[in-house]
């Protein structure tokens, strides 16, 4: 049974019942299915096997919060390598993640959907119900699945901390 948070978190002002329980540092990484900017589906370590991962679950590009995180994240891609991907979540469709990379000039992080079943949501903690949007946080993955760093935020409108993003995904390379 899928754990119900009611008031965990504010959207626009008003309280959100958060589906699913918080992903917690040390645990195996729950594999989640993904739409890509093709429309097709896919399982997203799949997509990322071998690879440290930067997972980051935004409400919608399409936001200044959001907007600004994510050129952030495309900006520090082009400095971790190959050996890292970056990947941000959100309930946007394909075909609006896939316009908003091309207008913004995000060519280094991978940008997925979740809006086909929410699975995504579901399995980190992240759905909030009454909107159906992700709530903001972010994740660190290493190359055997096993999560290294977990931030949710108090807030939406807050953004991560980038320099301890970043110095745990480094960390988790050497893994």
């Amino acid at each position: 049974m899928t754990t119900k948070r009611p008031g965990l978190i504010k959207y626009a002002g008003v309280e959100q019942t958060v589906i699913g329980d918080d992903i917690q540092v040390g645990q195996k990484a729950p594999d989640f299915l993904i739409q890509k900017n093709d429309w097709s589906l896919s399982k997203a370590f799949k997509e990322t096997k071998r690879k440290v991962r930067i997972i980051a679950s935004v409400p919608s590009l399409d936001t200044p919060v959001c907007d600004r995180e994510t050129r952030r994240f495309n900006e520090e891609a082009v400095k971790l390598g190959k050996n890292i991907v970056v990947m941000v979540v959100s309930m946007d469709l394909p075909v609006a993640q896939k316009r908003w990379c091309g207008a913004a000039g995000v060519d280094q992080v991978m940008t997925a959907s979740d809006v086909y079943k929410a699975d995504f949501g579901k399995k980190y903690g992240t759905l909030m119900e009454e909107v159906r949007v992700l709530r903001r946080a972010v994740f660190v993955v290493d190359k055997k699945r096993i999560v290294r760093y977990t931030a949710y935020m108090a807030a939406n409108g807050d953004e991560p901390n980038y320099e301890e993003v970043l110095a745990a995904a480094k960390a988790a390379l050497g893994k």
